[in-house]
């Protein structure tokens, strides 16, 4: 744990902002921290945490130089962008169109771009990504990333399976990864591509230095239900690419998350092979069983646990008991905010903080 003395000025709020996940809830505190918030994540996944991080500390970044940010609807960055150009094409000039309603794009209706696996090397242009105008867009982001806060560069929202889709659609894909005359043509295209990744990240490290902490990498393999394709299918066609996209990341210092959509507690430990940090999983996952099996492979995003009406006195213990259960040496976890914002109320936070830095000091 971390080696700095707990002190109850600490429970001082420094600020707070509004719960953007959920307007109900109360702005959310955060304390007189003790070490910067970009440091206390990167302690965090170096197992020496100071405090159970409450969701405050990161930052999102999307830039608009990847052509994919814009296509499908999801630029973050210093400057605000006009939603009216969102869409086009993106890296390997896929037509998307942005959907308002749906606060997203998806792939202009027509015929598959790709319907063999095959055929990629004649049907696929790869991007010259030094084209981009990478010097403008770091002097443009230079304030906004240096925040004290650990940024995540959102990373391509698809890279292996789902950029598959946007070239084959959704059956094509599914059917490629498992047909025999198609599987060694798509282990290429999954090399390629990885490569592609691997330059991309070299870009942003070397254009945004230390204003970013780390990459969330984005790559959906489940429905409500079930994962898209088997665990075996999945460790053969595109564990070991992923491997090489974490590998790659973590060699550079940074952290390698990953965010992946749908039921998938068969898939984590294909996701753990892969040489993922972190996983924030949905909210039909059982993310407390999965800690107690992956929680010291893996850093979790668990549900918080808090009775529905509790008091604000109930609220900020059940705070305590969460650091208690599910935060502990060897085996710590970050409380899932993103899908449960109506369980992070300001008191459970409170208690939460509270009982993680009190839990430093009795280590000490």
């Amino acid at each position: 744990m971390s080696k700095i003395p707990f002190d109850e000025k600490e429970m001082n709020v420094a600020y707070t902002v509004p719960n953007f996940l959920d307007p109900a809830i109360p702005e959310s505190p955060a304390w007189t921290y003790p070490q910067s918030e970009k440091d206390a994540v990167k302690e965090l996944y170096a197992g020496t945490p100071t405090w159970c991080l409450s969701g405050l500390e990161t930052g999102l970044f999307a830039p608009s130089v990847i052509p994919d940010n814009i296509a499908r609807g999801f630029v973050i960055e210093g400057s605000p962008f006009d939603m009216a150009d969102y869409g086009g094409p993106d890296m390997f000039g896929i037509e998307w169109e942005y959907v308002p309603v749906a606060g997203g794009s998806m792939v202009r209706p027509g015929t598959p771009f790709l319907e063999d696996a095959n055929d990629w090397r004649k049907m696929l242009k790869f991007p010259n990504i030094d084209s981009w105008d990478w010097d403008a867009s770091g002097r443009e982001n230079y304030d906004y990333l240096h925040n004290g806060k650990a940024n995540m560069l959102w990373f391509l929202n698809g890279c292996w399976y789902e950029r598959l889709v946007s070239f084959m659609d959704f059956e094509g894909a599914v059917v490629a990864l498992i047909d025999e005359e198609q599987k060694d043509a798509l282990k290429e295209l999954f090399a390629e591509t990885t490569a592609l990744y691997c330059k991309l990240v070299d870009r942003c490290a070397e254009t945004y230095g230390d204003g970013i902490s780390g990459f969330t990498v984005h790559d959906d393999w489940g429905s409500q239900r079930a994962p898209f394709f088997s665990p075996a299918v999945g460790e053969e066609m595109i564990v070991p690419y992923m491997r090489e996209l974490t590998d790659h990341i973590k060699s550079k210092g940074l952290i390698a998350d990953l965010h992946s959509c749908g039921s998938l507690e068969m898939q984590l430990p294909n996701f753990i092979k892969a040489g993922w940090q972190s996983w924030c999983p949905m909210p039909m996952n059982p993310t407390q069983k999965m800690y107690e099996e992956y929680g010291d492979k893996i850093l979790l995003h668990v549900e918080p646990d808090l009775p529905e009406g509790a008091s604000e006195e109930e609220q900020e213990k059940a705070g305590g008991e969460f650091v208690k259960n599910y935060f502990n040496p060897g085996k710590y976890c970050i409380p899932n905010y993103m899908y449960f914002p109506q369980k992070m109320t300001p008191a459970f936070r409170r208690g939460m903080y509270r009982a993680s830095r009190q839990q430093a000091v009795s280590s000490l």
